[in-house]
């Protein structure tokens, strides 16, 4: 058993901070800038909470954060009250945000002069994958304190691997979201054609699922995207959010994602009809607007 801290309770590191102290058996501290939330996970699973960052990660091993963006990330890390004042020499901060590659590899450096160990950890799965223990954690960081994490992060996670040097773990998580949104205008628009050519698309869908086409978008949210209902899990805004970063550090790597930002304009045309908050399966409801 480890002493842990756990900082950002949103809809996935509620359930995260959960399953460390559920099914890892971690001592664990949460703090959330929502006290009340931080009171209703004590609560729930009898663990601890503490007023701010600093006072979450004294005395811990390892230190979780898992927040909205770097400023966010920054604030909680290296900021007045911030993790880094009272992490002990020794200790790993493991960062499970999807941020930047830049704003990773300053904060290894930062934890480095701390005398403490950084691992950037960005999670896939969505909250269903928090909620269920099964996300797939992307690392980057040295490979000595990923081996020493990895058992504490396992709690959460189905597949944990670490990609390379600092950075790297968010740098993966690029891709993977470069991959996503790919398919999701894919599969949008196949349902669409289907539609206007009035097919039976569960059949359709049923034969095609089963070959080159298949998909876990065209498994998990092909039907809810058929009856018009986008209330199933990572908002259009996080997503914006997260190809925001894509595409900027596209513009430092020299790298062309025609189709990435094409899409991200189209999430913007979602944002426009009022669905931020919806899923990203949402591309649908721009074609049938």
């Amino acid at each position: 058993m480890a002493k842990v801290a756990f900082i950002g309770l949103g809809v996935m590191g509620f359930p995260m901070a959960g399953h460390l102290k559920t099914k890892g058996g971690h001592d664990v501290t949460v703090y959330n800038r929502t006290a009340e939330k931080a009171a209703a996970w004590a609560e729930k699973f009898s663990g601890k909470s503490a007023p701010t960052p600093a006072e979450a990660a004294d005395g811990c091993d390892f230190v979780f954060v898992c927040v909205g963006n770097d400023d966010d990330l920054r604030q909680v890390t290296t900021g007045e009250n911030g993790v880094l004042k009272t992490m002990k020499r020794g200790a790993v901060l493991i960062d499970n945000t999807t941020a930047s590659a830049e704003v990773a590899r300053e904060l290894y450096e930062a934890a480095k002069a701390k005398g403490v160990d950084f691992i950037d950890a960005p999670v896939s799965g969505g909250q269903a994958g928090a909620e269920n223990g099964v996300l797939t954690v992307m690392c980057g960081g040295d490979e000595a304190v990923f081996e020493k994490a990895k058992p504490v992060i396992d709690a959460y996670a189905r597949m944990v691997g670490l990609m390379g040097p600092a950075g790297s773990g968010q740098l993966t998580k690029m891709m993977n979201q470069i991959c996503i949104a790919g398919i999701v205008q894919g599969l949008a628009e196949a349902l669409h054609f289907g539609k206007r050519a009035g097919l039976d698309i569960e059949k359709v869908v049923d034969v095609i699922s089963k070959g080159a086409a298949g998909s876990w978008q065209m498994e998990n949210r092909h039907k809810t995207m058929n009856q018009g209902k986008y209330d199933f899990g990572f908002a259009v805004d996080w997503m914006r959010k997260d190809l925001g970063i894509v595409l900027t550090e596209a513009r430092n790597n020299g790298a062309k994602l025609p189709l990435t930002a094409l899409v991200d304009q189209f999430y913007g045309d979602v944002q426009a009809l009022g669905g931020n908050r919806w899923d990203t399966s949402s591309l649908l409801a721009r074609l049938e607007k």
